[in-house]
């Protein structure tokens, strides 16, 4: 009896951890969020508190080389968005696989970053 409970309850944790996981954006997703935000304070966008909510919570997860490259990606991106001739391809860009990270669903997130990418 013991020992089926003990099994019960290491396959509920496990189980626990996979929906948890799933729930998470990748890495290269973490990144392209980050480049969203870099792309909305370069381009002048006030309204990225999801945004910021997304990358705050995704960040205390992740690994500090990846973390560091996130912060590297935003200050690009606004570099980037300071160029007069690239703004109207970054403005596209931000309204369009950005919008899913600007609304903070993961899913929808992770769903609109892979079907941007196959598109290429």
């Amino acid at each position: 009896m013991k020992t089926a409970a003990i099994v019960l309850a290491t396959l509920g944790i496990a189980v626990a951890g996979v929906a948890t996981a799933a729930d998470r954006l990748t890495d290269l997703d973490y990144l392209k969020a980050n480049r969203c935000r870099g792309l909305a304070a370069g381009l002048g966008v006030t309204d990225t508190a999801s945004l910021d909510a997304l990358i705050k919570s995704e960040g205390r997860s992740r690994l500090e080389i990846v973390y560091a490259r996130g912060q590297q990606e935003m200050e690009r991106a606004k570099r980037d968005a300071g160029y007069g001739d690239a703004k109207q391809r970054l403005t596209a860009e931000l309204n369009g696989p950005c919008t899913a990270f600007m609304s903070g669903g993961r899913e929808t997130a992770s769903s609109v970053a892979r079907d941007a990418s196959s598109s290429r």
